[in-house]
C-alpha cells in the first residue's frame, strides 16, 4: 500500500530530524548522576515559548557530552527557588540526555513502530527547575481526536519558568501521533492505545507503543495528568477521574481547584490505571468533545493544573483557584432506548432529580419520540451532542455524590529518591497483552493498588460504566 499523501517527503523530513535531536530508545533512569552511569549528551536550554522555524527544528540539537564529575548546578537569571532540605538539583535524565537544572527544551520520543517501518518522532516537552522537587508529567492526545488537551499542554509548558519551578514537568502534548494525523482517536492498527498500558514489547502494535511509552517517560514521573475529552460526540463537563482510594490520587484530586472529581479505577490498560497499579499517583482529567477547540474547556483545565503545581509547592505564582467541587463515587450512563435523533433538555453541570427530563429521541420516519430520564437525583457530568443515536447509546452521564467516610485520606507527592529505580515495571509475569505487571511495592510507601473492592456501601455497578468511559 502506498504511502499516506500526507506523510511525504517535506513533512516526513521534518518529522525525522526532530528524531536526531534526542534517541528515543534505551532511555536512562532518572536520579543523581553516579560515577559509574553512561554519560548523556546534555540537552539545549531553550525559551519554549518563543516561536520557532521549521528550519530551527529539522537542525540537529547542539549538545555537548556531560562529565559528571566536574558538574556544578546550573546558574540562572533571575529569582531562584529556595532549595529545600539542603538537596542539590538534580539533573533529570530522560531520552537519551541528561535536562540539567534550569533548563527547558525540547526532546523527542519515538517507539520505533510504524506500519512503514519508521514511527513518526514525538515531541516531548521538559522543563526541570533550579531546585529539587517531583517531576509531573502531562500528557494529551492519546487519543488522536481529542485537541483541548493538546492546547491545555501547550499553555501550561509554555508559562513555566525553569528558574522558579521546583521539580520537572515533562509535557507530552500529542502521545497518539498516528491517530491525530488522520483525526481519528484510534492507531493506525485501529486499537485504541488507551487500553494497552503499559505494553508488552512482544504484543501487538498498539501494546509496544504503550510499552515504549510508559517505559521511556511515564516511569520517570512522580504524578502524572492524562488530558481527555468526551467520545463519539459527547462532551464533558471538565472533571477529575482517580482512584479515590489511593491517597496519593487523593491528594492529586485536591489540588485542581474548583474542579469536579469521579471515582473510578479506570478500565483495564488506560494510562491511569497502569501508573497506579506501579504505585505512580495518575488522574484524568476530562473536558469537552472531541475534534473540536473548546476555549471553556482548555481554560478551566490550565487553571486547575496551575492551581496543582501550587498546591505540589512547585510554583509559587499562581493564586488558588476557587472552592472544591463535589466528589462523585458512584456515576451511570443514562441510555437511549431507541434509535433516532437525539435532542437534550438539560446541560452539562446541571443537577437534576430521579424522574426529571434528560432528553427526547425521535424517529425521523414514524415522528415517534422517545423521552430519556433521569433515574437517580445527581448531576450531568457528561453528554450526547444533538445527533441521531442508535438503541443503546450512552446519552447522559449522571454523577451521584460521595459520603465523605468512602474517601481515602490525602498524602502528600514528593519527589521520593530513587523513585525511577524503585518502579520495576515488567511485562513478562503479566497474564495477558495490557495486563498490569506485578511490581513490588516499597513497604515504607503503603499499597498503592487496593486490590479488594471500595467500600461495601459503594455499589460497583454503578461507578463509570466501560462501555461509556471516555479515557
Amino acid at each position: 500500500m502506498p504511502p499516506h499523501p500526507s506523510l511525504c517527503q517535506p513533512y516526513r523530513v521534518l518529522l525525522l530530524a526532530l528524531c536526531l535531536t534526542s534517541t528515543a530508545v534505551g532511555a536512562s533512569t532518572g536520579g543523581e548522576s553516579n560515577p559509574g552511569e553512561e554519560s548523556l549528551p546534555q540537552a539545549e536550554n531553550l525559551q519554549l515559548d518563543q516561536p520557532t522555524s521549521e528550519e530551527a527544528l529539522a537542525t540537529p540539537m547542539p549538545v555537548s557530552v556531560v562529565d559528571d564529575s566536574d558538574s556544578q548546578p546550573v546558574e540562572s537569571e533571575g529569582e531562584e527557588p529556595e532549595a529545600g532540605d539542603g538537596e542539590e538539583p538534580r539533573p533529570l535524565r530522560l531520552l537519551g540526555a541528561e535536562v540539567p537544572p534550569a533548563t527547558s527544551t525540547r526532546l523527542a520520543w519515538s517507539p520505533s513502530q510504524h506500519f512503514e517501518g519508521v514511527y513518526s518522532p514525538t515531541a516531548v516537552l521538559v522543563v526541570n527547575g533550579a531546585a529539587e522537587g517531583p517531576t509531573l508529567c502531562l500528557t494529551a492526545a492519546v487519543h488522536g481526536d481529542e485537541l483541548n488537551g493538546i492546547e491545555t499542554v501547550r499553555r501550561v509548558m509554555y508559562n513555566l519558568d525553569a528558574a522558579t519551578l521546583r521539580g520537572a514537568v515533562i509535557g507530552v502534548p500529542i502521545v497518539n501521533l498516528q491517530g491525530f494525523h488522520r483525526g481519528s482517536r484510534y492507531l493506525t492498527d485501529r486499537r485504541d492505545l488507551n487500553r494497552h498500558f503499559p505494553g508488552d514489547p512482544q504484543g501487538s502494535s498498539a501494546a509496544r507503543i504503550a510499552h515504549s511509552f510508559f517505559h521511556e517517560i511515564i516511569s520517570h514521573c512522580n504524578a502524572v495528568v492524562d488530558l481527555h475529552t468526551g467520545s463519539f460526540y459527547r462532551t464533558n463537563l471538565p472533571q477529575l477521574r482517580g482512584d479515590l482510594t489511593d491517597p496519593k490520587v487523593v491528594t492529586l484530586t485536591k489540588g485542581f481547584g474548583s474542579t469536579v472529581v469521579l471515582h473510578s479505577e479506570g478500565a483495564k490498560g488506560t494510562l491511569r490505571r497502569a501508573a497506579v497499579n506501579v504505585g505512580i499517583p495518575t488522574v484524568t482529567l476530562e473536558a469537552g468533545a472531541p475534534m473540536v477547540l473548546d476555549e471553556v474547556s482548555v481554560s478551566h483545565s490550565v487553571k486547575g493544573i496551575r492551581t496543582l503545581l501550587n498546591q505540589l509547592d512547585m510554583v509559587k505564582q499562581f493564586r488558588l483557584w476557587g472552592d472544591p467541587e463535589p466528589v462523585y463515587y458512584n456515576s451511570t450512563w443514562q441510555r437511549a432506548t431507541t434509535g433516532g435523533i437525539i435532542f437534550s433538555e438539560v446541560k452539562l453541570g446541571e443537577v437534576v432529580r430521579k424522574g426529571d427530563l434528560l432528553g427526547t429521541v425521535t424517529n425521523p420516519i414514524t415522528n415517534v419520540r422517545t423521552e430519556i430520564r433521569s433515574e437517580h437525583d445527581g448531576r450531568v457530568l457528561g453528554m450526547a451532542l444533538n445527533q441521531v443515536v442508535q438503541p443503546g447509546f450512552a446519552a447522559y452521564h449522571i454523577g451521584i455524590q460521595a459520603p465523605q467516610t468512602q474517601i481515602s485520606a490525602p498524602q502528600e507527592v514528593t519527589a521520593e529518591s530513587g523513585s525511577e529505580e524503585q518502579v520495576d515495571i515488567t511485562t513478562a509475569e503479566a497474564g495477558a497483552e495490557g495486563t498490569a505487571p506485578t511490581v513490588p511495592v516499597d513497604a515504607g510507601e503503603g499499597n498503592p493498588q487496593q486490590e479488594e473492592e471500595p467500600d461495601a456501601q459503594v455499589n460497583p455497578a454503578a461507578t463509570v460504566d466501560p462501555d461509556g468511559e471516555d479515557d
